[in-house]
């Protein structure tokens, strides 16, 4: 299979029969007032309650296997529930990292001990992660990490810092990037290894980072001289590149990378659906058809990832077309307070698009910039 290729994926009924059950579930708790649909909900909402109760209805942890709490629905599946649940604007931000990736992460690698203790738990909704990976003075270049590890006669000691740790004031353990060894002047990747940190671990800061809205998602994990027993490596050590390589697929491929703001162009259309059969079948035509293309596009890749391959340059192209996606669709509706001045509009979309505004600058450098984007698709192509 060609490396660029996208397979065709069609809905089945039992899917859609599940998308119909999370889609009303959905409604219901938002009709019994249980939370107000927001954009950006994976990141910026998050209700431990509600995660809970996801878990509970099994759609946390759904292709984990059984024998650690989980159900082994497909890859399929469970991307049915996640975008039901963006679409919607659910407050999921509590338990996403956990279920997205930390979970299949530790699955891969982890020890027995690991899994049993950990992987019951994010099913249940009641075990949250954050993502170890980038330093101030790294940005996107993972390879550069100053966050060591030592070894030590009962285990590891973990000195560093890691940023834009989003949740981890909610979380409770991070998988950590750290340099175990120095680097090899050919490969900078070597030495690097992952670490499972529980977050409540003596010597363990999180500071909050306010972002424009004045609130405080991400963060700074400060980690001074942390004591880490011997099992809290992460797979094996040294491999820590090819593993946090193969993390990041799961992290920039899923239909957040294109949904985030999908509550704001809902609401738009509900609210504006007689002004646009007049003048806007254009502006709302094109967005829709960039949406179903990037659905195409992201659902392929689940499905990639179920056949046990390892999409990372289709993962890529889906991060980077969906935040140009979502960047396209703000500068759209901006177009139509032309027609409809903002001022106009009522108070509730008036604050959906003012919120998605503000955050649309971050949508381009979480999971790595578009930039890097670029370069990993270029590579691909053999252009570098």
């Amino acid at each position: 299979m060609s490396k660029f290729n996208f397979p065709f994926i069609k809905e089945t009924n039992e899917l859609s029969n599940l998308r119909k059950e999370v889609r009303e579930f959905i409604t219901t708790c938002i009709n019994n007032n249980e939370f107000t649909p927001s954009p950006d909900a994976w990141v910026f909402s998050a209700d431990p309650s509600f995660s809970k109760k996801l878990g509970s209805k099994g759609w946390l942890g759904m292709s984990f296997p059984k024998e650690y709490g989980g159900h082994q629905r497909t890859a399929l599946e469970r991307y049915v529930v996640t975008e039901e649940l963006l679409s919607l604007g659910a407050p999921v931000a509590a338990h996403w990292i956990a279920d997205r990736q930390s979970g299949s992460q530790i699955l891969r690698y982890g020890n027995e001990k690991q899994k049993s203790s950990i992987i019951p738990r994010i099913t249940a909704g009641e075990c949250f992660f954050a993502i170890g990976m980038s330093e101030p003075d790294s940005g996107s270049d993972l390879a550069s990490v100053k966050t060591k590890a030592t070894k030590t006669k009962n285990g590891w000691k973990l000195e560093g810092r890691k940023i834009w740790s989003t949740g981890a004031h909610l979380a409770h353990y991070m998988i950590v990037l750290a340099r175990t060894s120095p680097a090899s002047e050919k490969n900078r990747h070597e030495g690097l290894s992952q670490f499972l940190v529980d977050l409540s671990l003596p010597n363990v800061k999180i500071t909050g980072i306010p972002d424009m809205t004045g609130q405080r998602h991400f963060n700074e994990t400060l980690f001074d001289n942390v004591e880490l027993s011997d099992d809290s490596l992460l797979g094996e050590e040294g491999k820590g590149w090819k593993q946090v390589v193969g993390e990041l697929a799961l992290e920039r491929s899923g239909p957040e990378r294109f949904l985030s703001h999908f509550t704001l162009l809902d609401s738009f259309i509900n609210e504006f659906r007689n002004s646009l059969i007049h003048s806007g079948t254009k502006i709302v035509g094109k967005l829709i058809s960039e949406i179903q293309t990037l659905r195409r596009m992201s659902f392929s890749v689940a499905s990639m990832l179920q056949s046990g391959e390892s999409p990372e340059t289709q993962a890529a192209f889906v991060k980077e077309l969906g935040n140009k996606f979502e960047k396209m669709m703000i500068e759209t509706l901006r177009e139509f307070s032309n027609i409809v001045p903002l001022h106009e509009w009522p108070n509730q979309l008036q604050n959906l698009f003012e919120d998605a505004t503000l955050r649309i600058p971050s949508n381009s450098l979480r999971g790595g910039t578009t930039e890097i984007m670029k370069g990993i698709i270029a590579r691909q192509l053999g252009l570098r």
